[in-house]
């Protein structure tokens, strides 16, 4: 059989969402800042729709510094304060100051292990993992590599990394791929 690609089931047909799974998710990524904005939005997803983060990304980017988590670790009470104020992007006190904690975190986590880049991807040997699922109908919200990920995580300080918000990352950030008649997602 020829190489398929599948359709998503969360795919709506709006455009954004469309580029986005088309040229970001399921791409293995190894820059620690983009590493960084997702797991920052993957936060601010929780409860919410992805194509609601989306749409605010670009303010997000511009309200986060560029998602530079060194700024980020640096916000006060006062910058809180101002994004909370800020409706271009999800104005939640909890999940804004779950992102300077985990901005906080983050630095700590490179300063052990040199990049995030290296934890993160440690947890799969530094390549994709192929769970066997073979359709999206199998795809489960969470796995017990997400689980531990999560707990390891949190022991660190993170905010926002439930399991199936940590699996929402590995996906998102190729960590974890869906094989049927090739690389699909």
């Amino acid at each position: 059989m020829k190489n398929e690609k599948q359709t998503c089931s969360w795919l709506t047909g709006d455009p954004l969402l469309m580029k986005y799974h088309d040229n970001e998710w399921g791409v293995p990524l190894h820059n620690d800042r983009k590493l960084f904005e997702f797991l920052v939005l993957e936060g601010f997803q929780a409860g919410l729709s992805w194509l609601s983060v989306l749409r605010k990304r670009v303010n997000f980017r511009k309200a986060f510094d560029g998602f530079d988590f060194n700024k980020v670790a640096r916000y006060d009470k006062r910058k809180t304060n101002s994004l909370l104020k800020d409706s271009g992007i999800i104005r939640n006190r909890l999940k804004i100051e779950g992102a300077v904690a985990n901005a906080k975190a983050f630095i700590e986590v490179r300063k052990e292990f040199g990049t995030f880049d290296k934890y993160i991807w440690g947890f799969t040997e530094g390549k994709p993992l192929n769970n066997g699922f073979r359709s999206l109908k199998e795809l489960p919200a969470r796995t017990e590599l997400s689980d531990l990920i999560s707990k390891d995580l949190k022991k660190r300080g993170f905010k926002f990394v439930g399991s199936t918000i940590v699996y929402a990352h590995m996906q998102a950030t190729g960590m974890v791929v869906i094989e049927k008649f090739g690389n699909i997602h």
